[in-house]
C-alpha cells in the first residue's frame, strides 16, 4: 500500500530483494523510493519484511535496535499517515518518525498480484 498522502505520485510495486530508501516527497509525506527515482513512490504490501541499514538515532532506544534490523512494513490506525514498519520487540512507527534518507532492502515481498475476479456475464433472458 501507499499512503493515501502519495497518491499524486507516481507509483509502482515493491520488488522482493530491491533496495529502496525513505525520502520526503515535496508534499511532506515520507515514504519509499528507488535509488535514483525520487519521483516515484514504492508501495507495500502489509507484513512486507525489510532490512533497515540503520536505526535512525531518535528510534533506537524505543526500538532497541541499532544497526541493520529486520522490520515489518504495517498499516497504522489512526493517525493522518497509515505506512509504519513494526520493529521485533512490538513498536510501531510511521515513516514519519523513521525520516528521509533511511537505507532499506525488501526481503520478502508479498508482490503476488491477486486474481482476478471472475467475470460473468449474465445472459438476458426474454420473458
Amino acid at each position: 500500500m501507499c499512503d493515501y498522502s502519495l497518491e499524486m505520485y507516481r507509483s509502482r510495486p515493491a520488488r522482493a530483494h530491491e533496495r529502496y530508501a525513505t525520502h520526503r516527497f515535496p508534499s511532506g509525506s515520507v515514504g519509499f523510493i528507488a535509488p535514483g527515482d525520487p519521483s516515484t513512490a514504492i508501495c507495500m504490501a502489509c507484513d512486507t519484511t525489510l532490512q533497515l541499514a540503520v536505526v535512525p538515532p531518535h528510534l533506537q532506544t524505543q526500538a532497541g535496535q541499532q544497526g541493520p534490523t529486520e522490520v515489518t512494513f504495517v498499516r497504522l490506525e489512526p493517525g493522518p499517515y497509515h505506512d509504519g514498519i513494526r520493529f521485533a520487540n512490538g513498536t510501531e512507527v510511521s515513516l514519519q518518525m523513521l525520516g528521509p534518507n533511511v537505507d532499506a532492502y525488501l526481503i520478502d515481498a508479498l508482490t503476488e498480484p491477486a486474481p482476478a475476479a471472475e467475470v460473468r456475464e449474465f445472459e438476458t433472458v426474454e420473458i
